[in-house]
């Protein structure tokens, strides 16, 4: 039976000034550290992979999450939602967005070498649930470019960074959001849901 309602879901960590990596480059990501193992973040996650079956996400940060979240699974010592969280990592279908790579070295996932919009049109014909990209900034802006997210999802720590990289640039085209749900803690961590309308 064929799942005809996936949600595409976006997610990503930002800062006040609404910068998802610092002035410092792809290496720039210390700052947002402390705010991630907040009971506010962990939680965030939770709601965002608990109905997800598949993991969509440019090479790098597939490298990155692959890399280190499967081995987390098995960690006594890591919190309970980051041993459920790196099992659903591991176990779940991973999609892949790259140019570079020919096969997949991870298990349960597949490599396109094509648009986002191509190939999450294909996913939503297939059967499962929410498809979530997890902090790929570059895949992020070309759905939300080609309107083909349906859930927006930050967590927002609070830093000025005053530099980096945007997810919201001039150019996207205009739409309408409403909030489905927000959170604050510790630390002055806000998490927020929207939908699109």
């Amino acid at each position: 039976m064929k799942a005809a309602n996936r949600r595409v879901v976006a997610n990503i960590a930002i800062s006040l000034d609404g910068f998802y990596q610092g002035p410092g480059g792809e290496a720039d990501m210390g700052w947002l550290m402390p705010y991630a193992v907040t009971d506010t973040s962990r939680d965030h996650l939770t709601a965002l992979w608990a109905p997800a079956t598949t993991a969509l996400l440019g090479r790098v940060n597939a490298v990155g999450f692959f890399g280190y979240w499967p081995a987390v699974a098995d960690d006594a010592d890591a919190d309970p939602r980051d041993r459920a969280y790196g099992k659903w990592m591991r176990d779940t279908e991973k999609v892949v967005l790259s140019s570079t790579l020919a096969h997949a070295p991870w298990s349960r996932a597949r490599i396109f070498n094509e648009p986002a919009e191509h190939v999450v049109d294909r996913l939503k014909e297939e059967a499962g649930g929410d498809i979530v990209v997890f902090s790929s900034a570059s895949v992020i802006k070309a759905l939300l470019a080609a309107h083909r997210v349906d859930r927006l999802s930050f967590t927002m720590f609070p830093e000025i960074l005053g530099g980096g990289k945007r997810l919201f640039e001039n150019g996207l085209p205009a739409s309408k959001w409403t909030l489905a749900s927000s959170a604050t803690g510790d630390h002055g961590v806000v998490s927020l849901t929207y939908d699109r309308v």
